[in-house]
């Protein structure tokens, strides 16, 4: 049975095929009972050996029990929740000193499910491939993670609503001093994540907190526009402690009282009367003192080498299964693109994608270019803006595009959202429903072993180039180079130009990102 030592204590794990795991080490104390929206403390040092062959709880989460396209992504058994649930996961092809780079995965969820255990981030595929440490991890979510109540409270509760990126920076902060130990490089860390997990690697890259612990990120499907403002984030708090009939001049004591189970509930009714994801990272002025992506072009990654991109057909993931998508007329079309509440007038941008994608022999039914729009609007669009701001300050970033289509659902959910996952950790072919989901053929095996390695190219050199991508060049804006993760896998000059296009008009660039 394999064991080391960490900073405090020593952990055992298992041996997979020659991959060692390493499981549910504590990274931090239980943020419970008075520290429950504190930033993260040290854990407790242990004596004798720890175990590490399960997984461990995970953040208090609303558990979906069905999770329709995305049910492969479920544990056979319901998990254990618990406030108690700042830990991480380790793979490394050996505990030795031989320095290996490590990756550092953060789970998606809209900042409000989702955990470092799930099958599909299992980390022993790619671990083996590339000769890499993978690590993945739990951090708060919802209102243990992402709520300011330092306005409403007038300090009384200074938490900012970045609790949850403080936990992340906390687990890098824990790989810094310990991975050593585990047979990888301290000084070679690259963090990736998709969605929620893809916006905060966008936040990290700004977070005052997480200067220095990182070299290298990857943000999937997500970028650095995700923030809160602080007069949204405020604006969530005090609706959280008017559904909870707190008043916020009385006792608080109600709220470390309150069951982390009735606050998540409540949170979450909270936020479905709420026209935009509000349990997200927020501009608090110090840790975030701005949105993430002004921050990057300020030079806060000025030192980190990026690799961003989206799947082509992201939104489709979301609107499938939404009737008032499904059934949308023209007017409705309209009315979603005309300007409200301060977002832009996006009618005449709408005009173009349906002229453009109807030259091109595309459905043009308006839930057809609705997607389009919605899938460009709050995910191409931003990795394309987060490239070009980087490459403005002469720093490297490369871009790609992912075109794969699904075969779920007789194909109609195409190259949706989290298609990407499992080419990326090589679990697309797990069983029955990762293969319905990703695709099981032989082209889709190989298209895997495509993604992993530019993925492991990236973490070992910062150049995600390969011998199948080796045309891939950095991201600029004469050329657009773009990976295409298709079948087979391809390097395009600006793909989708002609889209893009339409949001250079600086009319419609404030839309671009929000959520």
């Amino acid at each position: 049975m394999p064991q080391v030592e960490t900073k405090y204590g020593s952990v055992s794990g298992v041996d997979l095929d020659g991959v060692l795991s390493f499981r549910n080490i504590p990274y931090a104390a239980a943020p419970a009972g008075e520290e429950r929206w504190s930033a993260p403390k040290p854990p407790e040092a242990w004596t004798g050996v720890r175990k590490g062959d399960e997984f461990g709880p995970i953040s208090w989460q609303i558990v979906a029990t069905e999770q329709g396209a995305l049910s492969f992504a479920q544990d056979a058994t319901p998990p254990v929740l618990d406030e108690d649930c700042l830990s991480l996961n380790v793979w490394t092809p050996s505990a030795d000193s031989n320095a290996r780079p490590v990756m550092v995965w953060i789970h998606g969820g809209a900042f409000v499910t989702g955990s470092g255990s799930s099958p599909i981030y299992d980390g022993s595929i790619l671990s083996r491939r590339g000769d890499v440490v993978v690590v993945t991890i739990n951090y708060r979510l919802g209102v243990l993670g992402f709520l300011n109540l330092n306005e409403v409270t007038g300090g009384r509760i200074p938490s900012t609503g970045n609790e949850g990126l403080l936990d992340q920076a906390f687990a890098l902060a824990w790989v810094r001093d310990n991975i050593a130990q585990f047979g990888g490089d301290p000084n070679n860390v690259t963090i990736f994540g998709e969605s929620a997990g893809g916006m905060s690697v966008g936040a990290l890259l700004a977070l005052r907190e997480a200067k220095g612990l990182f070299h290298k990120a990857i943000p999937q499907s997500g970028a650095a526009h995700t923030a809160n403002t602080l007069v949204q984030s405020t604006d969530v708090a005090s609706q959280l402690l008017a559904a909870l009939e707190i008043s916020p001049n009385s006792n608080l004591n109600k709220l470390f009282e309150l069951s982390a189970d009735e606050l998540t509930r409540v949170g979450a009714e909270v936020s479905a009367k709420l026209p935009w994801m509000c349990y997200e990272p927020c501009i608090d002025g110090a840790q975030l003192p701005a949105r993430p992506i002004d921050c990057v072009a300020n030079g806060s990654a000025d030192e980190i080498t990026v690799l961003v991109g989206c799947t082509r057909d992201e939104w489709l993931l979301f609107s499938v299964m939404d009737p008032s998508i499904r059934e949308m007329t023209q007017e409705d079309f309209l009315r979603r693109l005309a300007p409200r509440n301060g977002r832009a007038d996006l009618r005449e941008l709408g005009q173009g994608y349906q002229e453009i994608l109807a030259r091109g022999g595309n459905d043009v039914t308006p839930a057809d270019v609705w997607q389009v729009i919605e899938s460009d609007r709050a995910f191409r669009l931003p990795g394309i803006v987060l490239a070009e701001t980087l490459n403005s300050r002469s720093k490297d970033a490369y871009q790609y595009l992912f075109t794969v289509e699904s075969p779920a659902y007789g194909g109609i959910l195409k190259s949706c959202h989290a298609i990407d996952i499992g080419y990326v950790f090589g679990t697309h072919n797990l069983n029955d429903g990762t293969r319905g989901f990703f695709g099981g053929e032989r082209a889709h095996v190989e298209l895997a072993e495509a993604t992993m390695d530019a993925w492991l190219a990236f973490a070992h050199t910062g150049n995600p180039a390969t011998e199948a991508l080796s045309t891939w060049s950095p991201y600029d804006k004469a050329s657009r180079s773009t990976a295409i993760f298709g079948l087979p896998a391809s390097v395009e000059n600006a793909p989708l130009e002609e889209l893009r296009a339409l949001w250079d008009d600086q009319s419609v660039q404030g839309a671009i990102g929000a959520l």
